[in-house]
């Protein structure tokens, strides 16, 4: 009996909650707006850019470019977050959350751009406007599809607004199209972007983004043609895009509005945790600053640095770079090598002095992803690459600021290893490292991370389930 009463109020229940739903399912959706009603102002169009913006915020690069790389292991507490040992030691399966949450996140910048770049030009605004805020989508949409193919390899190259079937299903596209959708984007979004330097995407990043796309496909020619128009543009500009005479400034806060940051994650502190750059929790001391002191640099990282300053110091870069044993940390402290339990070592570049009644979270520290230094070294290895002459220079500009001797390479070899090296002092733990053993090739992977790293081609993290799930074109 006791049963059947159940059933019998479950079945009152589901009836009054279908009469509900179809009542609520019918009623018109209040505060919320559809791509079609949303595009009515130049105010609206520019916040529907600004959420372009915002959807890098929550962006796991770092496991990728420093923690698969030889730059670092995982860190953290034994047992905490083992799916970021599965990316470090290839092992990864399609089930990886941490592989998922980085797909994710890179599909929202390019879903967000998607819709700015099909509505805009509708909308009638002032040609310059437009110009503008379709070409700051295509540089995002343009640099997390550079992202995706580095990670991924094949991916769905989606470029519609997911408002169908066929825009949602879309099957894989081979490298050599998702780069050429890039540079495509990248191209478009240097011809319609200005040069204000408001923190948002503008034409010097478009030139430098290409550039780096262009080096990474082995186009060396057309890299330098994006160099030049790089530097073409800089010669009108003032102040000039240029070395940061002190290296360690770029990696405090205001180190966003450096003359050599070119596009940069911007962080604000405020109420709102999910504003400020919340790196220094994952990667700083647990019992200094109650952080997480996950991307624990290795050895090898450290050893790289093996050349002293013409006045016999160590490179400034390394100290400004990581934490080690004896060396200044924050706020008076010195560095004690028992705070980086796995290595000894630790993260520096995205901490900074407490500030009192301020969140750990809360850092305005910001995350360069362009700065000039990489646009040097690009340029260096797309001369040496390409056979021509002259690499030397844009070489040692960035070893001359880090107090070094210019380079005693001389042999095509010996300046594709100093320049290689260059780049890892010069740009570590700014989640680069990994893109760049990889694309130097399999007998420099497997010496740098071992042969799982150059399995039958190199290494590319898996598409995670739940988007084969959901994309009927995946499914085999």
């Amino acid at each position: 009996m006791k049963m059947k009463t159940t059933r019998l109020y479950t079945m009152a229940a589901a009836a009054l909650l279908a009469v509900s739903c179809e009542g609520f399912l019918n009623e018109e959706l209040k505060g919320s707006y559809s791509s079609d009603t949303y595009y009515t102002s130049a105010s609206k169009a520019e916040m529907a850019v600004n959420a372009i913006y915002n959807s890098l915020y929550g962006n796991n690069l770092w496991i990728f470019g420093d923690v698969a790389s030889d730059d670092s292991v995982k860190g953290g507490d034994d047992g905490d977050q083992p799916q970021i040992s599965e990316i470090d030691l290839f092992t990864t399966t399609n089930d990886n959350g941490s592989v998922a949450t980085f797909w994710q996140d890179c599909y929202e910048t390019v879903n967000r751009a998607n819709n700015v770049i099909a509505q805009v030009p509708a909308m009638g605004l002032d040609a310059s406007v437009e110009s503008a805020l379709v070409g700051e989508a295509k540089f995002l949409r343009a640099y997390s599809y550079f992202n995706l193919v580095n990670v991924f390899g094949k991916i769905p190259l989606k470029t519609k607004p997911q408002t169908t079937s066929a825009a949602i299903h879309v099957g894989l596209s081979e490298i050599s199209a998702v780069y050429a959708q890039i540079d495509a984007d990248l191209t478009d979004a240097a011809a319609g972007l200005t040069n204000t330097r408001n923190g948002r995407a503008n034409k010097a990043a478009a030139y430098a983004l290409l550039a780096k796309s262009k080096v990474f496909q082995q186009k060396y020619d057309e890299a330098l043609q994006a160099i030049s128009d790089f530097e073409t543009l800089n010669s009108t500009l003032s102040p000039k895009y240029s070395l940061e005479p002190v290296y360690s400034d770029l990696f405090k806060s205001g180190g966003e509005n450096s003359v050599e940051s070119i596009f940069a994650i911007r962080y604000v502190r405020n109420t709102t945790v999910t504003r400020g750059n919340n790196l220094n929790v994952w990667f700083a001391p647990y019992s200094e600053e109650g952080g997480y002191h996950f991307n624990q640099p290795n050895q090898s990282y450290v050893d790289c640095f093996d050349e002293k300053t013409t006045d016999s110091k160590d490179d400034p870069r390394l100290d400004a770079s990581i934490g080690r044993d004896g060396q200044p940390w924050f706020n008076g402290t010195t560095f004690d090598k028992a705070w980086g339990n796995v290595t000894g070592y630790l993260v520096k570049k995205y901490d900074e002095d407490k500030t009192e009644g301020v969140a750990k979270s809360q850092t305005t520290v910001p995350q360069h992803r362009i700065r000039y230094a990489e646009v040097l070294l690009l340029k260096a290895e797309a001369l040496n690459e390409s056979g021509a002459t002259g690499a030397e220079g844009p070489l040692d500009q960035v070893r001359g600021r880090a107090g070094l001797a210019p380079t005693s390479a001389s042999t095509q070899a010996e300046l594709r290893d100093a320049i290689r090296k260059e780049r890892r002092r010069e740009l570590g733990f700014e989640f680069h490292r990994f893109f760049d053993v990889m694309r130097y090739g399999q007998e420099y992977a497997v010496a740098a991370l071992g042969a799982d790293a150059w399995p039958s081609g190199r290494y590319y993290y898996p598409i995670p389930q739940a988007e084969t799930d959901a994309n009927n074109a995946l499914k085999k």
